[in-house]
């Protein structure tokens, strides 16, 4: 690779690692390639290596000197990353690298978002596999696939191929936090069959957009406060209805069930004259949302433009209040708050897509909850909507939380460790986002000794999501000193 932009960067490797997995497209279900890649380095590295059916890679390293009888240690993080950009900025995910670029203390893509989540973690354990200078115990490197659309790597994988019972997941996002439990989740799809009838006319066609918003991940910003562009379409289109007379054409807002939404747009028919009230309405419904949303997302932006799109087929009247009352009334951002840990969210849910489709217009709901039963009282709580406005709900990519176990060894290394380096305790924490060690609990029927730890990342899941290079330096020598202290 030529034309490095992070070859300065200390530590050599991690960061020449992170930057070639930045050239290979790997979103979610495009993990062929960078599967591959970690394959390859295996084998170049004369080291054992299992790629599955799922492109789950597993890399072994026998352990060094001195730390043959320590136990096995299984470092793990995810292949795939989330792909959204900005709405101007040309980029196939598909073939095209990213463009990374470094600004003052942080690790950015152009335009893009980084895939630091979770493409640290992976750098990080081939930085530890290339080296013939840290000492360890035996390590297993564990690259899953497809975490961030349902975790469907890790739900695929072979207990039998990890013989660790140990394991160091680098999918945390804030450095001096360690997490030792999180919440469960699955995600529920919504679907409204549609009528359509021919439009009328007299009525022209415009387009109705929401603009501007933040975004976020659902799981660890859903407590921002931040707006839904999905839930805010609901809003606006219920004033409308009692102010003009108008047909839906066409809904579709978000890309990413796990992405709090920034964006959606309407296609609507109504007469021409009406064009100046809708006009005078919205800019009152803008006005009235900034204000709620001034302290956190306060950049709500509401377009109303023609559109060239010619339009023969709107939505019957029953249809459009079904799909209007659906997005009002659905439950939307935090549902409970723990009462065993102050500040940590206990449910939540967040409307991250919804499609017009051929045969009705799909609504994608991400649940999440630290709960078991809480998560299925939520998911029963859009079964019921959805069934009184004539719907369909069916259950995707469920998967477990993880529990906090009072016993952890490696809890307590990283803690020692930590305050070895910082001279301070760090932070034992819950998460209310999904994490892979859930799944790895329960597939090792809970004999798996877990932490999660990571360097800063920030604005994870949106175009402005960067990485702060001095904490993944910290972080890398966390890890280096946790490995050397397994004995």
């Amino acid at each position: 690779m030529t034309n490095r932009v992070l070859k300065d960067l200390k530590p050599v490797e991690l960061f020449r690692y992170f930057e070639e997995l930045s050239q290979i497209p790997r979103g979610s279900g495009n993990e062929k390639e960078v599967s591959d890649y970690l394959v390859s380095f295996a084998k170049e590295h004369n080291l054992e290596v299992i790629q599955d059916e799922a492109l789950n890679v597993i890399i072994k390293k026998k352990a060094t000197a001195g730390y043959e009888n320590s136990p096995s240690i299984a470092i793990q993080g995810h292949m795939d990353m989330v792909c959204e950009k900005e709405a101007d900025v040309e980029h196939d995910f598909t073939k095209e690298p990213l463009k990374l670029r470094i600004v003052d203390d942080a690790v950015y893509a152009t335009g893009t978002t980084l895939g630091a989540d979770n493409g640290i973690a992976v750098a990080m354990g081939l930085a530890i596999l290339a080296s013939n200078e840290i000492a360890h115990p035996t390590i297993e490197l564990v690259c899953t696939t497809s975490e961030e659309t349902g975790m469907d790597g890790a739900t695929a994988l072979d207990p039998k191929n990890v013989g660790s019972r140990i394991l160091i997941n680098i999918d945390s996002e804030e450095e001096g936090k360690f997490l030792v439990s999180c919440a469960g989740g699955l995600t529920a799809k919504t679907m409204i069959p549609v009528t359509t009838v021919e439009s009328e006319k007299d009525f022209s066609t415009y387009s109705l957009k929401i603009k501007g918003l933040k975004g976020g991940h659902s799981g660890m910003e859903i407590d921002k406060g931040r707006a839904n562009s999905n839930k805010l379409m609901g809003r606006i289109l219920k004033e409308l209805t009692s102010t003009v007379e108008f047909r839906m054409a066409s809904i579709n807002g978000g890309s990413k069930h796990n992405a709090i939404p920034r964006e959606a747009e309407v296609i609507l028919l109504t007469k021409p004259e009406n064009k100046a009230e809708i006009q005078k309405k919205l800019a009152e419904l803008e006005e009235t949302l900034k204000t709620e949303f001034r302290t956190s997302d306060s950049g709500i932006k509401i377009e109303f433009t023609e559109a060239a799109a010619v339009v023969n087929k709107v939505f019957s009247m029953q249809t459009q209040n079904s799909i209007i009352n659906y997005l009002y009334l659905l439950l939307d951002g935090v549902n409970s708050m723990s009462m065993d840990i102050k500040g940590l969210v206990e449910s939540s849910l967040n409307l991250g897509v919804v499609t017009t489709k051929d045969n009705g217009v799909e609504f994608i709901t991400s649940v999440r909850s630290s709960v078991r039963s809480l998560k299925m009282e939520l998911y029963n709580r859009i079964v019921a909507l959805a069934e009184l406005l004539g719907g369909s709900v069916s259950q995707e990519a469920g998967y477990p939380e993880w529990a906090y176990n009072p016993n952890s060894k490696i809890r307590t290394i990283f803690q020692e460790t930590f305050r070895k380096i910082y001279g301070k305790d760090a932070e034992i924490d819950a998460i209310h986002a999904g994490l892979e060690c859930g799944l790895f609990g329960e597939k090792f029927n809970g004999e798996m000794d877990m932490i999660s730890f990571g360097p800063n990342l920030y604005d994870v899941h949106t175009p402005n999501e960067h990485m702060i290079i001095s904490s993944v330096q910290r972080s890398w020598e966390l890890l280096v000193e946790a490995l050397k202290a397994v004995k």
